[in-house]
């Protein structure tokens, strides 16, 4: 008979209580400042930042008059505590509003977005019964801090995120669609000559400042046309309405009025195969992401830096 004799490994215990005391004096600066917030008083701060220091057998504040200073260990100790607590806060987060058996995603789209694309991107997971979905617009940085807050899982976009050493972005290409310029059908069927016609005829175009619009720019800069702006329209919606209810030519991704084009509401007048609209998904890296993204994203996406 053989006997098999287990032994337990004592594993150190870390007392998270007084953990969390250190991590806000040290976001504080100040003994006095956190025990206001926490609403104790100075002396049960500090019995409780001894204790820590006990510890972990290391000193983690240096008194410089009435300021503490963090030591070397006080400066490793605050890195390990925030990412502590930042995913105590990730979890509280991501479980949120979860019911047993289906999955949650929480989307963020920018405003200007194309609502033709975002229903295209997401219909995979429209109508499953195993995940709910939470679609939010707004201002892309005001989306990307909701991101960063762990208050939405995905942002969508049609420019990528910029580098910030704070937060970890991650922007992934999602697709690049044709921009054409369209409008109603002309009563007379002359060929639309691209970019000399622009001279004369009124058009209307996507906001100063969006990635389009520069392209836009800069490719009929170089022809030495100054086309005749009828409107400058940021929403893309608006954009679609204005091409479809002004007659006006209308320069838009062909997602945009895909509907209008099949139907023959809208004709397409000169298709500019040198400029692409471009649609970003970011994420953010996690510990725990949401397999929900990855789904989406799947394998006909490339990071982009």
């Amino acid at each position: 008979m053989i006997v098999i004799k287990y032994r337990t490994i004592a594993m150190p215990h870390l007392n998270y209580h007084h953990l969390r005391y250190f991590w806000i004096i040290a976001s504080e600066g100040s003994m006095s400042r956190a025990a206001q917030r926490l609403n104790v008083s100075p002396s049960s701060l500090s019995v409780q930042v001894k204790a820590l220091e006990e510890q972990l057998g290391q000193k983690l504040f240096e008194r410089t008059g009435r300021t503490l200073q963090l030591t070397e260990a006080g400066r490793i100790a605050l890195d390990y505590a925030g990412s502590v607590f930042k995913s105590g806060h990730e979890l509280i987060e991501t479980l949120s509003g979860l019911r047993p058996g289906r999955q949650l995603l929480r989307v963020g789209a920018a405003a200007n977005l194309s609502r033709n694309f975002q229903i295209a991107f997401l219909k995979p997971l429209i109508g499953r019964s195993d995940v709910e979905l939470i679609i939010r617009t707004g201002q892309f940085n005001d989306l990307l801090e909701q991101l960063d807050g762990h208050k939405l899982d995905l942002v969508l976009a049609n420019h990528p995120a910029a580098p910030d050493t704070r937060s970890s972005f991650e922007n992934t290409l999602i697709d690049e669609q044709r921009v054409s310029l369209v409008s109603r059908k002309p009563a007379k069927a002359a060929r639309f000559r691209f970019p000399q016609d622009l001279a004369t005829m009124p058009v209307i175009l996507p906001g100063r400042g969006s990635a389009l619009r520069s392209a836009f720019d800069a490719l009929v800069g170089g022809s030495g046309i100054r086309p005749v702006i009828a409107a400058e329209v940021d929403d893309m919606a608006m954009l679609r309405l204005m091409a479809r209810e002004s007659g006006t030519v209308t320069l838009v991704p062909s997602i945009v009025v895909i509907d209008e084009l099949r139907t023959g509401a809208l004709v397409e007048r000169a298709r500019l195969n040198a400029l692409k609209e471009q649609f970003f998904a970011v994420s953010q890296q996690r510990r725990y992401p949401n397999p929900l993204v990855a789904e989406l994203i799947g394998s006909r996406s490339k990071k982009a830096g």
